[in-house]
C-alpha cells in the first residue's frame, strides 16, 4: 500500500523540467485569476509554457475539454505525481495532449487508487507506465463502476493480466465502456462460443465497444449470411462487419468487380475466407495485378480461396509463383490442381509437396525458391526504416 503522506512530501522534491517551445512567445503571464474567462487564459497558457504547445492547440484544448485553473498548484501537483512514479516528461506531453483533463484529477483521490489496483492484479510499475502512457483515458474510468467489472470479466476469459493490459493499451474504451459486458453477454446469448471470445479479446479487436443495437444487427445478418457462431470465422467475419464502414465496404466489392468477380462471387468469397475483406484495396489491386497480368491466371481461381490476399505478397507470393509456374509447364502439375494451395500451406508442407518431391528438378527448384526468398528479405531490409 503507498503511504499517502509519504507522497504529497515528495510532489515538492521535482521540479517540472519540460522545457517551453522557444519559437512560441507567452501571449498570457502565469499569474492569479478569479474568473472563468482569466482561468481558461490562464490554463492555455500553462500548456503552452509548460509543454510547449502550439497556442491554437492548446487553446483548442481548453475549450473541448473545458479546461479551468487559476494557478498551476493542482496541474503541478498532478505533473510530479506521474514523474514520481516514473513518467518521463515525453510521456507526459503525449497524455496531456491526449488527455488533459488529467491536470485537474486529485491524484491521490483518482489516480492512485487505480495504479494501486492494477499493482494488486500482479502489474509491474512499468506495465502501468506503459498502459497509462499509451491510453490516458483509461484514468478517466470510475474504478468501482467501469474498472473492477470490466477487468473480472476479462479475467474469467482471459486468465492472464498480461492480457487484459494488452487489451487496454490498444483499446482506449476497455475499461471505461459499459457496452464491453452486455456485448459479451449478447454474443454468449448468440451462441458465440468461450473460446471465441477469448479469441476476439486477444485480438484487440474494437466490437467490444458498439452499440448493443448494432450488436446485435451485426451478429444476425451475419447468421443469415449462414455464418456459425461456434466457428471461428464467425469472429472474422463480426470484425469486418463491425470496422469497415459501408463506403469502404462498396469500394472493396468495386474493386473485386474490377477484375471481373460478380457480387456473387465477392459474396461466397467473403463466407469462405471473411479475412478477405479486411485486406486494404492497394493490397487487393496489387495482388490481383500479378495474378492476372503477370501471372495469366483465372481471377475467379482466388475467389475459390482468397486467404491468398492476406499472406505476405513479397515473402510469400512473389517466391512460390515461378515454383508453381515451372510445375505446370513441365507437366508437374495438373492443370486443374488447385493454384492457390501451394501459396497457402505452411512452409515445410510447400517445400516437401513442390519441390522436393521432384527428384531431377529438386535442386534447381530450391535453388529458385531460395533465390526469390532472399530477394524479397533484402528488399524488404532496404525499405525498412
Amino acid at each position: 500500500m503507498f503511504n499517502i503522506h509519504r507522497y504529497r512530501l515528495l510532489l515538492n522534491l521535482k521540479p517540472l523540467t519540460f522545457s517551453p517551445n522557444p519559437k512560441t512567445p507567452l501571449p498570457f503571464s502565469l499569474h492569479f485569476c478569479t474568473n472563468s474567462s482569466d482561468s481558461t487564459s490562464f490554463a492555455v497558457s500553462y500548456l503552452i509554457h509548460t509543454f510547449g504547445f502550439d497556442p491554437q492547440f492548446a487553446s483548442k484544448l481548453c475549450s473541448i475539454y473545458k479546461l479551468r485553473f487559476q494557478t498551476a498548484q493542482k496541474p503541478d501537483s498532478v505533473l510530479n505525481f506521474f514523474r514520481n512514479h516514473g513518467f518521463s516528461d515525453t510521456q507526459l506531453r503525449y497524455m496531456i495532449a491526449k488527455s488533459p483533463r488529467l491536470l485537474s484529477y486529485d491524484p491521490f483521490k483518482r489516480i492512485l487508487p487505480k495504479f494501486q489496483f492494477f499493482l494488486s492484479k500482479g502489474a509491474s510499475t512499468s506495465d502501468i507506465i506503459n498502459l497509462v502512457s499509451k491510453n490516458p483515458t483509461v484514468l478517466s474510468a470510475s474504478l468501482n463502476n467501469q474498472m473492477v467489472p470490466n477487468y473480472e470479466l476479462a479475467y474469467t476469459f482471459l486468465k492472464s493480466h498480461h492480457d487484459i493490459l494488452a487489451c487496454a493499451v490498444h483499446n482506449r474504451n476497455f475499461f471505461g465502456a459499459t457496452r464491453v459486458p452486455d456485448n459479451i453477454k449478447l454474443l454468449i446469448k448468440n451462441g458465440v462460443t468461450y473460446s471465441n471470445i477469448v479469441r476476439l479479446l486477444r485480438s484487440r479487436s474494437p466490437i467490444f465497444y458498439s452499440g448493443p443495437g448494432d450488436m446485435l444487427r451485426l451478429v444476425e445478418e451475419l447468421k443469415l449470411l449462414g455464418f456459425n457462431p461456434s466457428k471461428s470465422s464467425f469472429n472474422v467475419a463480426l470484425v469486418a462487419k463491425a470496422t469497415i464502414n459501408k463506403t469502404l465496404w462498396k469500394d472493396k466489392v468495386d474493386t473485386f468487380k474490377k477484375w471481373g468477380w460478380s457480387e456473387q462471387v465477392v459474396f461466397e468469397a467473403f463466407r469462405r475466407r471473411p479475412e478477405c475483406m479486411l485486406v486494404s484495396i492497394n493490397k487487393l489491386n496489387l495482388v490481383m495485378n500479378f495474378w492476372v497480368n503477370e501471372l495469366g491466371w483465372d481471377v475467379l481461381a482466388l475467389a475459390l480461396d482468397p486467404s491468398v490476399f492476406g499472406i505476405s505478397f513479397e515473402k510469400r507470393t512473389i517466391p512460390r509463383a515461378p515454383i508453381v509456374q515451372f510445375l505446370l509447364k513441365k507437366g508437374l502439375r495438373k492443370r486443374s490442381a488447385s493454384l492457390t494451395c501451394p501459396f497457402v500451406v505452411p512452409e515445410k508442407s510447400f517445400l516437401d509437396k513442390f519441390i522436393k518431391r521432384f527428384e531431377n528438378e529438386s535442386s534447381y527448384l530450391l535453388k529458385l525458391y531460395e533465390e526469390k526468398l532472399n530477394l524479397a528479405y533484402t528488399i524488404d531490409k532496404t525499405c525498412t526504416p
